[in-house]
């Protein structure tokens, strides 16, 4: 026998709002017809920010709104697709960095891990979607920080198995943005990125038995605190 329990969510009711309203226009785009649709925006809505806040299974998104799990995922992929449509373009996060005020702002890779990927990369043996360093299947998206660490921007997925330095050139947009905004805003990552350093300012390490300059060093614990941070 199934147990019914009260569960909260762990939103503001502004933030279920404007993912249905941003549905709502999505559905009004579609020229969807009133009442074809077994949930409304607004549960709609709720079904996706339960996915996003605690990875909730379809299964489960599926039997609480009595939809079939393909309709669910549906939903799902339909909220993320009108998030992701509002999401800002790299040169308008560095504007708004630029008129926040911040002194800099920190590029680092990070992996989505996900156990559903399996693609035969350019190594015999190895998945184009493995990630030797952190063990793991998933994909590396680059994040454009503010100095606290708070994103805003990402990138789109490359496969895991590539180093922060191939996937941020690959990304063609990344690198021209960061040059062109350079007069503003420095530019810090990890030792990621060295093959960019004449882009970004990476970390690097201390040679052994020498001292480090003072201006690296501040560079150096800055990069620290901001990946700390994260």
């Amino acid at each position: 026998m199934s147990v019914t329990y009260t569960a909260t969510l762990p939103v503001r009711e502004e933030t279920v709002a404007l993912l249905a309203d941003l549905l709502d226009a999505e559905r009004l785009r579609r020229g969807t017809r009133a009442g074809t649709r077994a949930l409304t925006t607004h549960d709609q809505a709720v079904l996706v920010l339960r996915w996003f806040c605690d990875g909730t299974r379809m299964s489960q998104l599926a039997g609480d709104n009595a939809i079939s799990e393909s309709t669910g995922y549906n939903y799902l992929h339909e909220g993320i697709g009108v998030l992701a449509a509002r999401a800002p373009s790299l040169h308008g996060a560095l504007l708004a960095a630029k008129m926040a005020g911040h002194s800099h702002v920190a590029i680092d890779g990070t992996l989505i891990e996900t156990d559903r990927v399996s693609t035969p990369g350019p190594t015999p043996g190895v998945d184009l979607w493995w990630s030797g360093k952190h063990a793991n299947h998933g994909g590396n998206i680059q994040v454009i920080t503010a100095p606290d660490g708070w994103p805003i921007w990402t990138s789109d997925v490359r496969p895991g198995r590539e180093h922060d330095t191939t996937a941020v050139r690959t990304h063609t947009e990344i690198l021209p943005a960061l040059v062109e905004a350079a007069g503003d805003l420095r530019r810090l990552g990890d030792l990621g990125y060295e093959g960019e350093a004449d882009t970004i300012t990476v970390a690097f390490k201390k040679p052994k038995g020498h001292h480090t300059h003072r201006g690296r060093t501040a560079v150096q614990q800055s990069t620290q605190r901001r990946t700390r941070d994260r």
